[in-house]
């Protein structure tokens, strides 16, 4: 993304009565799900019923919707809505800055799962594209890609807490499942920003790949896993002493995006981008032992509670594959709406 010259002010947000989160507990592997999938052009979400892989509904929440988070108890959906102008690597510049701009849509869009109706939007800073939510604190951490900053909203009030300086163009946001740290990844300089929780102010930087996308830790938080588009690479991180372990290098021509872990800890799924496929990789030899060719530039990438399947959105191609994780075969494409972005599960309300 391009840092938009014409910014105008945020937004006036609407508030309701928040109801009260309890802390993210993992249900039965077996719960019923849904898998909740941004739709980036046609400004909407589709509903994915996990069990039957059939599209349940589709409601609207906003301009350009991206980042997806579900409440722990599935009642309340949030995205990252914006009004910047989409403008791709190949686009020019003076191009891109003659697009509309209309910031007052940025937000995050508080969406009631049953009815589909956005109950309000809170404010999120310029941009917002990821973000990470903090159940326990009940704080949203967003990253603002063309202010290189973090923000950190109340997600009860819907109020900007603070704002962080971050590496140049952040976007990946992930919580360490211990909630010790936050990390945002930096397009730019190829750094991670580590954003301490309990004191709200940043521990440090950990230097990565090029481009490094998206991110994922294991549920003890002791390792982190960064995917480095341009690079063709993975970064495993040792947590606790901020540093780089290993350097996994995909086959060539990979664009590594999105990252999942699969429950049991020991394989790495990669949604590879223009590349076309999503890669599963055995993290106890570090290599590629599966492949599978799915849509048109598949990025968002998310897994079942069970680990039975792989959701990857699929931009260009307007549609989701679902990925059986025991064969590695192809077991459905599903039509969404226009440029599928972001998806994630969630129980099914």
């Amino acid at each position: 993304m391009r840092i938009i010259k014409s910014l105008l002010l945020p937004i006036t947000a609407t508030f309701l009565a928040f109801t009260d989160l309890t802390a993210f507990t993992q249900g039965p592997i077996d719960q019923p799900y849904v898998v909740y999938i941004t739709n980036e052009d046609s400004n909407d979400v589709s509903v994915l019923d996990g069990t039957s892989l059939e599209i349940l509904k589709k409601f609207n929440v906003g301009k350009r919707p991206r980042g997806l988070k579900v409440s722990p108890d599935g009642k309340r959906l949030y995205v990252a809505v914006t009004g910047a102008p989409k403008c791709p690597p190949t686009m020019d510049d003076d191009d891109c800055e003659k697009l509309e701009v209309d910031l007052s849509a940025d937000g995050i869009a508080e969406v009631d799962t049953i009815n589909g109706e956005v109950l309000r939007v809170l404010a999120s800073g310029i941009d917002p594209e990821q973000f990470d939510v903090d159940w326990q604190h009940s704080v949203i951490y967003v990253s603002n890609e063309n202010i290189h900053k973090a923000s950190l909203i109340d997600l009860q009030s819907g109020l900007i807490i603070k704002q962080l300086q971050t590496g140049f163009e952040p976007e990946g946001v992930r919580i360490a499942p211990d909630n010790s740290v936050v990390y945002v990844t930096g397009e730019v300089q190829g750094d991670i920003t580590v954003i301490d929780v309990a004191t709200q102010t940043i521990k440090g930087t950990i230097k990565v790949g090029t481009r490094p996308r998206d991110i994922v830790f294991n549920a003890d938080s002791t390792r982190a896993f960064v995917s480095n588009e341009i690079e063709g690479s993975i970064s495993v991180l040792d947590v606790v002493n901020g540093e780089v372990l290993e350097t996994i290098i995909l086959p060539e021509g990979s664009l590594p995006m999105g990252v999942v872990l699969s429950p049991d800890e020991t394989v790495l799924y990669v949604a590879n981008g223009r590349k076309r496929t999503v890669v599963a990789i055995d993290l106890s030899s570090g290599e590629v032992n599966q492949s599978v060719e799915v849509g048109r530039r598949p990025w968002g990438l998310t897994i079942s509670p069970n680990g039975h399947y792989l959701f990857s959105a699929n931009g260009p191609g307007n549609d989701v594959t679902v990925i059986d994780t025991k064969d590695f075969s192809v077991v459905k494409t599903i039509q969404v709406g226009s440029s599928p972005w972001g998806v994630w599960p969630g129980p099914k309300p």
